[in-house]
Order: C-alpha cells, then sequence, then structure tokens
C-alpha cells in the first residue's frame, strides 16, 4: 500500500532518511542499535511508551492496518512525531535500555538531560531512528509512513534466539493465555501460528515450541520483505557477523545509509565482552537448550535454519 508524500518535522526540521532496525525478539538490533545510537548525526529512540501501544496494536492485530491503510500511516507517523521530540521530558520516558544504549546512566534523583545536545538539533541534520520491540510486524506501515526510509533487520540463529526468550520473563509473558489472542486472530504472524494443526497444538505446547514459532513466523516475515523492498530500503545484518567481523559489517552498513558510523561504538563493546555478549555467545544454546528443546525447535524451525545456513545438530 502507498500513500500521499508526507514530511513530518520534529524539533524544527524534516524528517528524512529514518531508519528503522527489525528483527526477531533477542536477535541483536539491540547491538545494533547501540552502534546508531552513539555515531554522529543519529537520534535514536527505543521503547517510548505511546509507540508501543500503536506498534504493539498493529503487531497483534494486522487487520487494523490493512483496513485503515493511510489511517495507519497517519497515526504512526504521530506516534513518531511524539517519540523523536528531543526533550528532558520525552527522554524521562525512555526505557533504561534505550539510555544505556546512549552510554546514558541514570542519577538518582535527578531529571535526565535530552540525549541530544542543541548543537545536533539546530543544525537540522539529525537522521532519526527507532529500534523499538516487534517492530518487524510494522514494516509495511512504516514504508507507508516514511516512504523513504530504511529498514535493517538482523538474523540470528533461532536456537540462540529462543535460548534467550526461554530466560526472558517479558518474551513468556505473551504466551499467558490472557495475552495470547490465537481466538481472535488466525492465522497469527506474532505468535507464528499458521495452520490449524499449529493453532490445536498450541494450549499444550512447550514455552521451547512457542518461542520457536515467534522465530520462525518472523525469519519468514524477513524473507517476505527482502523480497519485496529494493535493496537501497533493506539491509539484513546476521548477528554471528556482528560479533566475528564487527569492522567488515560496520562498514557496509555505513555504505548502506550513506552515513559513516562509529567503528569505536561496536568494537569496543566486542572486544570488552560486555555483559550483553556474556550472556548471548554464539553457539550458547548448545548449553542452555536441553536435548529434548534442540529437537522441539529443530522440529518447528529447521527448514528455516537451514535456508539460512544454520546446521542442524541431527536432534531434530
Amino acid at each position: 500500500m502507498s500513500s500521499k508524500p508526507h514530511i513530518l518535522v520534529i524539533n524544527g526540521a524534516k524528517v528524512r532518511r529514518p531508519v528503522f532496525l527489525l528483527g526477531a525478539p533477542h536477535s541483536g538490533t539491540d547491538l545494533l542499535a547501540r552502534l546508531v545510537k552513539r555515531s554522529a548525526g543519529f537520534h535514536l529512540t527505543m521503547g517510548r511508551p505511546g509507540l508501543l501501544r500503536v506498534t504493539y496494536a498493529f503487531a497483534r492485530r494486522p487487520s487494523i492496518a490493512t483496513e485503515r491503510e493511510r489511517g495507519a500511516a497517519r497515526v504512526l507517523r504521530d506516534a513518531y512525531a511524539s517519540a523523536w521530540q528531543i526533550t528532558a521530558r520525552g527522554c524521562a520516558e525512555c526505557p533504561a535500555e534505550c539510555r544505556t544504549a546512549g552510554g546514558l546512566e541514570p542519577v538518582p534523583g535527578a531529571d535526565p538531560a535530552p540525549c541530544a545536545g542543541p548543537d545536533e538539533t539546530a543544525t537540522g541534520d539529525l537522521r532519526y531512528a527507532d529500534a523499538s520491540p516487534d517492530l518487524l510486524y510494522s514494516a509495511d506501515v512504516l514504508l507507508d509512513a516514511f516512504p523513504d526510509a530504511q529498514l535493517l533487520q538482523v538474523i540470528r540463529d533461532g536456537r540462540d534466539v529462543v535460548s534467550d526468550m526461554l530466560a526472558d520473563e517479558r518474551c513468556l509473558a505473551w504466551f499467558k493465555p490472557g495475552f495470547a489472542n490465537l481466538d481472535e486472530v488466525f492465522p497469527n504472524p506474532f505468535f507464528g501460528v499458521e495452520d490449524h494443526t499449529e493453532r490445536n497444538r498450541w494450549p499444550a505446547a512447550g514455552p521451547a515450541v512457542k518461542c520457536a514459532l515467534r522465530w520462525r513466523g518472523s525469519v519468514r516475515l524477513s524473507a517476505r520483505l527482502r523480497a519485496q523492498i529494493p535493496d537501497e530500503q533493506l539491509y539484513t545484518v546476521r548477528y554471528e557477523d556482528l560479533i566475528a567481523r564487527p569492522r567488515q559489517v560496520i562498514d557496509d552498513v555505513s555504505a548502506y545509509l550513506g552515513t559513516s558510523l562509529s567503528k569505536t561504538a561496536l568494537t569496543g563493546l566486542v572486544r570488552a565482552g560486555g555483559p550483553q555478549l556474556r550472556e548471548r555467545p554464539v553457539g550458547a544454546w548448545r548449553n542452555r537448550l536441553t536435548h529434548r528443546q534442540v529437537r522441539q525447535v529443530e522440529k518447528v524451525a529447521g527448514t528455516e535454519l537451514r535456508r539460512l545456513g544454520y546446521e542442524l545438530s541431527g536432534s531434530g
């Protein structure tokens, strides 16, 4: 779907070529977010509450976006018009992950300072970006709202993703009966449930199966985006390459965005083995998943793992 070109004005300047980071939960989008947020010329947000209400509405009920078309794009633009405002009050709404990604640590009892200084906002040269969770499900609306947007998506071994999701109470909370909306929305892209067999088995399925379905659904959606969106508007980063060859990935992403990104922001993190990397080493699933869980994940998502070049363990 397409809409009439629209220019959004934030902080007195036009928003041009905004950047959106997409990926399954725990795919590594937060590492790319850190890279972009700490690079000169970018203002990146993550998880502003008002924006999350909109994107999760689209993610959990895709018909809202498809039925309203241009209205959905307008709603999303309005949400970003608020989320991208650079003020101390706006920054107070940012979750801790957003401020940490920018290298800012909260000071007890002190009001947060804006994460971009007056010199940056005055020039009008800022590029805006967002790495809020589950933006992947709003990709079509993002491009309708911002026709010149550039998307960065991250792909990671689904077994590592599942192992991290299983340790994240926020991810597991979506599977509770009060949150799962399979009775109202089927097929359900958010939960990755695509046929009646999966729908019928869902209530009795284990957490690893449900996490695997979410990952499988996200990479299938990523593949569809890859087929539909031109190269100049979508670039895919593999998490394992980000860890093994950070400088090369930074060069490639910089070329895609047409803006030089900070080489020290990510390479320093990788060399230091920061907490994010210690908790998410490549191949950690071998120690974190049981043999049964590995079999479950590879049975659900083996085709996608092979397609993406990940070798199966032989347990599936």
